[in-house]
């Protein structure tokens, strides 16, 4: 069996999947089945969702986390609001210095996850994309490290490449669990992996 079909089909699958469950983008079911094995976000928990746009991951977080929880998505794009009262989206740059400080005040207690699935615009330059989507990742981090609390965790989408290894240590240095994860919905010829980082600790603690 041809596998650019077996591929196809697997987009199939999770396309038509998240237009019957309503998630507004395939991606949610990466989140789902990241969280599913690892637990990573739980009911009642406070997440933040950085590129939240079209807002798939907000959804699938306020899945995750109940009535009791809430949800703040965040992107460059605008992100058509979620129509319940846990749920917030607003438009902000991962980048911006002042970012962080937005986040806390929108907040109702310290973040219990950040997850990330910020990406740049692909360029086809295989070196500089790898580059950006590290720099973003990076930023995520920076963000995460003010607004988590202290034994949260961390999911953080990157792009394989040389620069990996370091930014995969620099997550050790603030997790004590850090793990790489491909989930299954995860397009099998996409070099995207994710880096789960668990039990938010200051480094050298």
């Amino acid at each position: 069996m041809p596998k650019a079909w077996v591929r196809e089909r697997k987009r199939e699958y999770y396309y038509r999947k998240a237009k019957e469950e309503k998630f507004r983008s395939r991606a949610a079911y990466k989140l789902l089945q990241a969280v599913k094995k690892h637990q990573f976000i739980k009911p009642g928990y406070v997440v933040v969702d950085l590129g939240a746009a079209p807002g798939g991951w907000t959804q699938a977080s306020r899945r995750i986390v109940g009535s009791s929880g809430f949800v703040l998505g965040i992107d460059l794009k605008r992100v058509e609001p979620i129509d319940l009262p846990n749920v917030r989206t607003v438009t902000g740059d991962v980048t911006d210095s002042q970012i962080t400080q937005s986040i806390r005040e929108l907040l109702p207690r310290s973040a219990d996850v950040v997850i990330s699935d910020v990406s740049p615009n692909i360029s086809g330059v295989w070196e500089l994309d790898h580059a950006r989507q590290i720099d973003l990742a990076r930023q995520s981090l920076r963000i995460t490290t003010s607004v988590l609390r202290r034994r949260g965790n961390f999911f953080v989408k990157v792009f394989q490449g040389d620069m990996l290894h370091d930014f995969v240590e620099e997550v050790k240095q603030y997790f004590s669990f850090v793990k790489l994860i491909k989930p299954k919905a995860s397009r099998a010829k996409s070099s995207e992996l994710y880096v789960l980082g668990m039990n938010f600790r200051q480094p050298g603690t």
